[in-house]
């Protein structure tokens, strides 16, 4: 019973750890929580050496709060240097004077004759998604170029200009894709 308790105890322990090293990350804590850390990696090298009797369901309890952890760890460790090194992600960057921040913005008449600046759009896009922490798995580069070859067509026609400008914005940890008239 004892090997359940400590299970038990090593799950707490992780729970804590998640709250605390966000609290951190947030601004809450002056410091990370080394001394939890400490007790975790503790606990996990203690039964890992093999040198405790545990059941099947106790081997698969402990390799999934340890898997856990390693996940978790990799996170923390990322989160941490980037910390260290002041780079923040837009959705951690203190906003400006109001609610969305812009990133990065262009126009043009004709997104066929200008692919460089689709191309840099698409790169903010990216950029701001990845900073964001949204997924960029799902870009496909040329359902971009199409999209932005349609919009633009729909646009000038419907708002009855020749240019389009498109601005990259980041709404709440949202990155946003917004089209005008261009000025």
């Amino acid at each position: 019973m004892i090997v359940d308790e400590e299970l038990s105890k090593l799950e707490d322990n992780l729970r804590r750890l998640k709250i605390e090293y966000e609290t951190y990350f947030n601004g809450g804590s002056p410091r990370p929580p080394h001394d939890l850390v400490f007790r975790v990696e503790k606990t996990i090298k203690q039964y890992s050496a093999g040198t405790v009797e545990m059941s099947f369901r106790q081997r698969f309890r402990f390799n999934q709060l340890t898997q856990s952890y390693a996940v978790h760890n990799d996170l923390w460790r990322k989160k941490l240097k980037m910390k260290e090194e002041g780079v923040l992600p837009l959705a951690q960057r203190p906003h400006g004077s109001g609610p969305a921040q812009e990133s990065f913005s262009v126009s043009w008449s004709d997104p066929d004759l200008e692919k460089e600046k689709v191309e840099r759009l698409l790169q903010a896009v990216v950029r701001a998604k990845s900073e964001a922490g949204e997924s960029v798995e799902n870009i496909d580069p040329q359902l971009f170029r199409d999209f932005i070859r349609e919009k633009t067509r729909q646009l000038k026609q419907s708002l009855q200009c020749d240019s389009i400008q498109f601005s990259v914005t980041v709404e709440d940890g949202r990155v946003k894709l917004r089209a005008a008239t261009a000025s």
